[in-house]
């Protein structure tokens, strides 16, 4: 038995699951800045064992969680445009990521961790140098 989508077409459905949860041209840009500053990272990986959420990126020693957020997905608050189809489902899709994000980020503040928020628009040369710098405070 086949449930019914919730995409609008098949062209739209076959869109949205092409879309990557990891390894995103932007993630990969910054890894890459981040590896030629000299730091070395985990990738997509729990910083806390009782978080079921894994992050983009670990600094296990310095405490530091780095997060690429997607415009559309986490609903930024300089370019997110609502779609036109759709809108209910996508109204709450957008509601529940954000809040999984607040709930993710007061977790990690809690165990005293730092995180670092990169968007897709960012110049990711400074938010790389901003992490860059972020760890190595956190390691004196």
């Amino acid at each position: 038995m086949v449930s019914e989508s919730w995409a609008t077409t098949p062209a739209v459905r076959r869109s949205m699951r092409s879309n990557r949860s990891r390894d995103t041209r932007p993630e990969l840009a910054l890894r890459r800045l981040l590896f030629a500053e000299g730091l070395r990272y985990r990738v997509a990986a729990r910083p806390l064992p009782r978080l079921k959420r894994t992050v983009d990126i670990v600094f296990r020693p310095s405490r530091v969680a780095v997060e690429m957020r997607g415009c559309f997905w986490h609903g930024c608050p300089q370019h997110f445009r609502a779609p036109a189809s759709n809108k209910e489902y996508w109204t709450a899709k957008i509601a529940r990521n954000k809040g999984r994000d607040l709930a993710t980020e007061q977790a990690l503040r809690d165990a005293g961790w730092l995180l670092v928020v990169v968007w897709e628009h960012d110049n990711l040369r400074e938010a790389a140098r901003e992490i860059a710098s972020a760890v190595a405070r956190r390691r004196r």
